[in-house]
């Protein structure tokens, strides 16, 4: 029997995941530029009425598949999670994920693709900062707002504060790794970066210079 109508939900969320696992290997096989929606309707098994009706075009299909990458990461901000730990505890969770996520293989291909078309695709440059470094940007200044409002941080400019911490853990490293210089880093690599990196801000970022030693 053919089935006629709209999926259910359940069918629906299938559908997206698919076409979002498809997007995303076709965007690091052939890049931005070189890959139409026609192949990636094609060989995720959706319409092109689909992709235009959820997402607007490629860039906003981009967009979505950053937005995924990114959800894992924010996450780890969200009041009930800051609410069981720590604010250093909360800092270094985050910061794993964030360096875990930006330093593997595919997602350091995919930032590759956006510099090289961004010139080229001004929505693309776009899609990715909002869904991506702009979301995380947002999510860390609240956190350090609320945190402010506890006593724990000194009163500075809590976006200020986001954008260094986020700066002190990208730092050079992150830039070799994206020439090619610098293998992946491990799990034990990744804890240690980490660590560092979070103690020198809390140093100079704490209200009470003892908090440093919880």
């Amino acid at each position: 029997m053919i089935k006629c109508g709209r999926p259910r939900k359940g069918e629906e969320l299938i559908s997206r995941d698919r076409l979002l696992d498809t997007a995303f290997s076709l965007f690091l096989e052939c890049g931005y530029g070189n890959l139409s929606l026609e192949t990636i309707a094609r060989d995720a098994r959706v319409s092109m009425r689909t992709i235009y009706s959820q997402f607007g075009g490629k860039a906003g299909l981009f967009g979505a598949v950053i937005r995924r990458c990114s959800d894992e990461i924010v996450t780890d901000l969200s009041d009930e999670y800051v609410l069981e730990r720590s604010p250093k505890e909360a800092l270094s969770a985050f910061a794993k994920q964030f360096l875990y996520r930006i330093t593997r293989p595919d997602v350091v291909r995919i930032r590759a693709i956006l510099i090289g078309e961004s010139l080229r695709f001004p929505d693309l440059a776009t899609q990715f900062y909002e869904q991506g470094p702009q979301r995380t940007l947002d999510l860390l200044t609240q956190f350090f707002a609320r945190q402010q409002q506890t006593g724990y941080f000194a009163a500075m400019d809590p976006h200020f504060l986001a954008d260094q911490f986020l700066s002190a853990l990208r730092s050079e490293r992150f830039q070799k790794l994206q020439l090619g210089l610098e293998p992946t880093p491990d799990e034990a690599e990744i804890d240690a970066w980490v660590r560092q990196t979070t103690d020198l801000f809390l140093r100079g970022s704490l209200n009470t210079k003892d908090i440093v030693a919880e």
